[in-house]
């Protein structure tokens, strides 16, 4: 094994602990990007530059239109990355090791301290936004690689541009890797990941890649499948009436009812339903969460509009298209329902208008349609799409990082899948086989008081080593 600890542990500590200090959530990622650009630099990096372009993101089913992207300001946050070459790297594979720089926002009375100024527990526990998800990560990228290439005996420069150990290390029969590493920080991945779209979609090398592992917080398993995800807005139409006529009115709220059990309905029997032999752990596989709701315009009014935030989990091999199809069915399910019991959802007694053709249009398309009595259901995609990914468990990649984690003395090196989407789904559109594979734990990402156990960062960077060794050696 290589032993990133004893050679840069120090450094990785440092360097971990200054990302954190970045408040990088989104559209602040330049100055930290800067910072690590820097470092890359510092270590012996060729480094490169790029931003997305909006329009180009446009045209991949995952975002929507240019003109939504620019809320995003895609063109104005950098993603940077940093090549070594080792030996002939033209003869050679190219790995690439991913991470983000961007952190979600933080609410910080909910916090036991500052979010961005990093606190250690007795050494052993480093608590910060970004700590776990996944600053910690992308300084483990940059050591492992560059302990690869010392190992290998290639010059990667550093503060002193020191080569010792070359000679020892090529006797150990470590050195004339051929290949190149590259280590990404991209740019807006917990807004849907266009900075590793871009590079994913138009590459910023001027060389193939052959794999990826992105080192996203999987407590250190690996991690061959991801989940999608739908985003879809549902919305709802009453008739509004004052609260002291009440009766008058047509409340969203019993109709919003309806929609909330179909779901929950239909989360249970896609659980049932649909099975992946990744995902068996998992009590509920495919999890439907509203996540937003609002509804009406003021207090003493009945409230006669409703929207609904939704994310539907998508299963590797499923399509958005699809589980859309799904679920619009079966909100038009509820609007058939209704105009064949008499339903009217009214805060009269009885003296509503139930709109039978208004439920008929609905069933036939959800959202469209005149809906007459206001009783429609919309449902409309919003935001960006998430494509679930897999990759077979016989890839290269796989079967190097798997050596190394036992290498390492982790027990369970079996390929699993996760609930959750990662960037690695674009590489792996794109043709570039990746895996998941980090330290930390998915529980802590997006939490107050994150934090992430330092001994599992210094171990994932020895496997991440080590994977990059033995997939570089194992030739074109």
């Amino acid at each position: 094994m290589i032993d990133v600890e004893n050679a840069y542990g120090e450094e990785l500590r440092e360097l971990a602990a200054e990302l954190c200090r970045f408040d990088t959530t989104g559209g602040n990622e330049r100055p930290a990007q800067e910072y690590f650009r820097d470092r890359l630099r510092e270590h012996g990096f060729e480094t490169y530059t790029w931003t997305a372009d909006a329009e180009a993101l446009a045209a991949h089913r995952s975002f929507p239109s240019a003109g939504e992207l620019a809320d995003f300001s895609v063109g104005e946050r950098p993603s940077v990355a940093g090549v070594l070459e080792l030996g002939d790297p033209d003869r050679g594979r190219t790995l690439v090791l991913n991470g983000h720089m961007d952190v979600v926002p933080v609410t910080p009375e909910h916090w036991s301290g500052d979010p961005f100024e990093p606190r250690w527990n007795e050494g052993t526990r480093l608590t910060a936004r970004g700590a776990a998800d996944m600053k910690s990560q992308l300084a483990a990228c940059l050591f492992a690689a560059h302990c690869v290439a010392e190992e290998a005996g290639d010059t990667v420069g550093g503060d002193d541009g020191s080569e010792d150990g070359a000679e020892e290390n090529a006797e150990e029969g470590a050195s004339d890797l051929d290949g190149r590493i590259v280590v990404e920080s991209v740019a807006g991945e917990e807004q849907g990941g266009f900075g590793a779209a871009a590079a994913a979609m138009e590459t910023p090398y001027p060389f193939e890649r052959d794999a990826a592992i992105v080192a996203e917080p999987t407590d250190l398993r690996a991690v061959t499948a991801t989940e999608g995800c739908l985003m879809g807005r549902v919305s709802i139409e009453g008739r509004s009436a004052h609260a002291a006529r009440r009766w008058a009115g047509e409340s969203v709220l019993p109709r919003f009812e309806r929609v909330r059990r179909a779901f929950r309905d239909l989360e249970t029997e896609r659980g049932e339903r649909v099975s992946h032999p990744l995902y068996e752990r998992f009590e509920t596989p495919w999890p439907i969460v509203i996540g937003r709701v609002e509804a009406g315009s003021w207090a003493s009014n009945v409230p006669d509009t409703l929207a609904a935030d939704v994310r539907v989990g998508v299963a590797p091999g499923e399509s958005i298209d699809d589980i859309e199809a799904e679920c619009r069915a079966r909100l038009a399910g509820i609007a058939s329902d209704d105009s064949e019991d008499g339903t009217s959802d009214s805060d009269s007694d009885g003296d509503a208008d139930t709109d039978a053709d208004a439920g008929a249009a609905v069933a036939t398309g959800v959202g469209e349609g005149d809906a007459g009595s206001g009783r429609a259901i919309g449902f409309e995609r919003f935001g960006i799409q998430f494509a679930s990914a897999e990759i077979d468990a016989e890839e290269p990649i796989v079967g190097s990082l798997r050596e190394a984690m036992a290498a390492a003395g982790l027990e369970d090196t079996r390929p699993t899948g996760e609930t959750y989407g990662a960037d690695a789904r674009f590489y792996t559109e794109a043709g570039i086989p990746s895996v998941v594979f980090g330290p930390g734990r998915i529980e802590q990402a997006h939490f107050p008081d994150e934090s992430i156990r330092w001994p599992d960062v210094l171990l994932a960077g020895e496997v991440l080593a080590e994977t990059t060794r033995r997939y570089l050696s194992a030739g074109p």
